[in-house]
């Protein structure tokens, strides 16, 4: 199963710069928990965008540069390569960014949305979530705490 997962605000935006806009600590925790194990599949610019990468999780990075090759990651140049590396019986990740969601969707056969409610400026956005391909099938709303200046709800999706 290939599983599409991001922060995604009001206006699809994912970020800005190559980070994120906002901080959630508890989605954090939440994309931790749901890919610790699998395979992350990502651009060049997501994993440029983390300290060192992510414990516990395979890193596929896509990019088109020749001899890119990041310490401990599988390098490929195309979506379709991608998932083909990724095991065929579990569950695998697209993380990011903007450009590896939109030619990852037609492969996802699952969206896990926090959708952060607020609307801000980027330069990466997520691609539209068409209802005739989609069906939400889990939905949590998270108020405004402590810890998360924003509103946010985490969606599920499964494809039609």
């Amino acid at each position: 199963m290939i599983i599409m997962i991001a922060a995604v605000a009001e206006n699809d935006a994912l970020g800005k710069n190559n980070e994120l806009v906002w901080h959630l600590p508890n989605d954090f925790k939440r994309f931790k928990s749901l890919t610790t194990g699998h395979y992350i599949i990502m651009g060049r610019k997501t994993f440029e965008s983390f300290p060192k990468p992510l414990p516990n999780r395979t890193h596929v990075v896509i990019t088109r540069q020749e001899n890119y090759q990041p310490e401990g990651c599988i390098v490929v140049n195309s979506i379709e390569k991608a998932i083909a590396i990724c095991p065929k019986n579990e569950t695998s990740f697209i993380i990011g960014g903007g450009e590896i969601y939109n030619l990852g969707l037609p492969y996802a056969d699952k969206l896990e949305i926090t959708r952060v409610h607020h609307n801000f400026e980027a330069d990466a956005f997520f691609p539209e979530i068409n209802p005739d391909n989609w069906r939400e099938i889990f939905s949590e709303f998270n108020p405004i705490d402590d810890k998360h200046l924003y509103e946010y709800t985490y969606q599920t999706y499964i494809k039609k």
